[in-house]
Formats: C-alpha cells, structure tokens, sequence
C-alpha cells in the first residue's frame, strides 16, 4: 500500500491507536533528528512507533524513546542503531508549554502522525491523556451509530 498524500505532504504512517487509547487535547508538529540512513529507512516505511511517547528531559529537550527504524538494507557499517533515543525539534517556549501541561494534569506525549514535508519527516505529537474502557466503549458506539446512519442516508438517495 503506498503512503498517502495531503496538501503536499506525503504521509508515512498514522497512529490510529492513539487517537482511540486517549484523548488528544493539543497537536504540535515537530521536527526529529535523524540519522542518513535513518531517514532513508523512514521513506521505505520501515519502522514502528505503537509503544513510543516522547519526554522532556531536565535540560529542556523533547525525546522520543520507544521508536524503533529498521536498519537500512544497504547502509553497510554506516547504519545506526535501531532503538536509541531520537532528539525533537521544536521551539522552546512551545516545550515549555508542553512541560506545563504534562506537569499539572498527568498528560503524556503521543506521536500521532509522521510525515514527509518539504523533504523533511516530521511529527505530529499530540498532548494526550488516557481515556478509560467505558469512554473507549462510548467511542465505539458513536463510530458504528455513524456508520449506519451513513448507510442508511446511501440506501435512500
């Protein structure tokens, strides 16, 4: 299946399960610090975030741990290590505001979406907080009501 495109930007993968685990009160985008071959591993899809968050570090700087790139095929002794710690770019007063939120109400950073822009893979992270099974059932029947009103609306017109 070949990534997807929207407005310029080419969509490498999207964490549906996120979306459906929390709930996602503010979205930021931001850049991450790769690596060559990390980067072309990323354009041939090969790497995994499902258990990856990121962090803010005592110094100030955002971090992405639990994402996983596979090494790159032909990258030879210049490949880099698969599981280790990714920096994220952003703003500072933008991580500030971040910290001040993860801080005072127990949210956590989500990687949402990665994305190639302008040539360059960025993130979508999202300030999130965990929703409970009886939410997680609310949002399962307001999908499937949806649907069948979407049927429904098919069938007669």
């Amino acid at each position: 299946m070949a990534p997807k495109s929207d407005g310029g930007n080419k969509l490498l993968a999207d964490n549906r399960k996120a979306r459906f685990n929390y709930t996602i009160l503010e979205r930021l985008e931001v850049g991450i610090s790769l690596q060559g071959t990390e980067v072309k591993s990323m354009r041939m899809g090969k790497f995994s975030f499902t258990d990856a968050y990121a962090k803010i570090s005592k110094a100030g700087e955002l971090i992405l741990v639990g994402f996983h790139i596979s090494p790159y095929p032909f990258g030879n002794i210049h490949n880099h290590d698969p599981d280790r710690n990714r920096t994220l770019l952003a703003h500072k007063h933008e991580i500030t505001k971040m910290r001040r939120k993860v801080d005072e109400k127990g949210c956590t950073l989500v990687p949402l979406k990665f994305y190639l822009k302008e040539g360059k893979v960025k993130l979508e992270l999202g300030v999130a907080t965990g929703r409970k099974s009886a939410d997680k059932r609310e949002v399962i029947k307001q999908r499937d009501e949806k649907r069948s009103v979407e049927r429904e609306f098919r069938q007669r017109f």
